[in-house]
Formats: C-alpha cells, sequence, structure tokens
C-alpha cells in the first residue's frame, strides 16, 4: 500500500504567494522523481482548541495561517529513494535553505505515514 509524508506548516499570511511558489517548483520536482501526489493546502476553516489544535500545534501567532500538506508515494522505499534524489536536486536549492524558506520550518511538523485505507 502507498506511503505518506504528511506536513503541518505555520506560513505568514503575507508569504502565501511565495509559499506557492515554492510548492509549485518543489512538486515539480518530487513528481519528475516518482512522487504520486504533491498537495498543500491552505487553512480556511482551522479553529483554535482549547487542548490540541493545528494552530497550537505550530504555535501559530497572528499574522500566519497554517498549510497543511502531503505527498503520496508508491511504497517507504520508493520514498526513501524519491526523497534521497530530491535532496540533492540543485533547482531546490533555494528553498532548502532555511533562511530562504517562506515560512519558520522550525515550526514544520512533519511525518512519514503509512496508508492502511485507502477508499
Amino acid at each position: 500500500m502507498a506511503y505518506v509524508d504528511g506536513f503541518v506548516i505555520p506560513v505568514p499570511k503575507e508569504n502565501i504567494e511565495a509559499y506557492k511558489k515554492m510548492s509549485l517548483a518543489c512538486g515539480a520536482v518530487w513528481k519528475e522523481y516518482g512522487a504520486l501526489e504533491f498537495r498543500e493546502n491552505i487553512g480556511d476553516d482551522v479553529p483554535p482548541g482549547k487542548v490540541t489544535s493545528f494552530p497550537m500545534s505550530v504555535d501559530l501567532k497572528e499574522n500566519e495561517v497554517v498549510a497543511f500538506s502531503w505527498i503520496v508515494y508508491e511504497s517507504r522505499a520508493k520514498r526513501d529513494e524519491i526523497n534521497e534524489k530530491v535532496m540533492k536536486d540543485p533547482r531546490l536549492a533555494e528553498f532548502m535553505d532555511p533562511k530562504r524558506m517562506p515560512f519558520d520550518g522550525k515550526r514544520m511538523i512533519y511525518g512519514g505515514f503509512e496508508m492502511i485505507v485507502d477508499l
């Protein structure tokens, strides 16, 4: 069954267009190397919680919005192979530099997930 990398990211509202530009460039490269899906979403109905929530998870600031993203791969082995190539691709060097990212990478939450249901 497929494998998914998931991300929750705080994006400054003023950087949404830069984030979209970065995502389009990155997504094209991930897909070129074999990712099955590359999805980026900006929060529209993301309420704060009392115990836990997307905003709390990334310590969301007043001028930020939550991005929720995922990449789907054929398998974990394929994901590892694709990510190794992506991280070395010179076309993405500017986006991998923490000083140039349009978001605070220290507050990004991410992880790899084995898909158990696909309807």
